[in-house]
C-alpha cells in the first residue's frame, strides 16, 4: 500500500506546464470562464487552451460546469492549494 505515486505524478503533471499555471492563476481571479474566454484573456489559441484545461481536469485541478451550449470552468479546492504552494516557490 503507501503513497499513489502514479496518482501524485498525474497531479503534477497537471500543473506542471507555464500556461496551466498562468490558467490557474486566472480561474482564481476569474472563475466560470469558458476556454474562449480564457484563451483570449491569456492571447493564447483555443485549442491550446483547450488541451490545457483538458489535462488539468484529469489532474482534478479543474471541474467545468455545463451553460447551455458551452462549459464554464472553475479550479477545484485542490488546484487552490498547488496555486498557493506555487506562489511560494518564487
Amino acid at each position: 500500500m503507501g503513497t499513489d505515486y502514479r496518482g501524485l505524478e498525474r497531479i503534477v503533471k497537471g500543473f506542471a506546464n507555464h500556461n496551466r499555471l498562468r490558467i490557474a492563476d486566472l480561474l482564481e481571479k476569474e472563475s466560470e470562464l469558458s476556454v474562449g474566454e480564457i484563451a483570449e484573456r491569456l492571447r493564447i489559441g483555443y485549442e491550446n487552451a483547450s488541451d490545457h484545461i483538458r489535462k488539468m481536469a484529469i489532474a482534478g485541478l479543474v471541474m467545468g460546469r455545463n451553460d447551455g451550449s458551452g462549459v464554464r470552468h472553475k479550479l477545484t479546492s485542490r488546484a487552490k492549494v498547488i496555486l498557493v504552494f506555487c506562489k511560494k516557490l518564487e
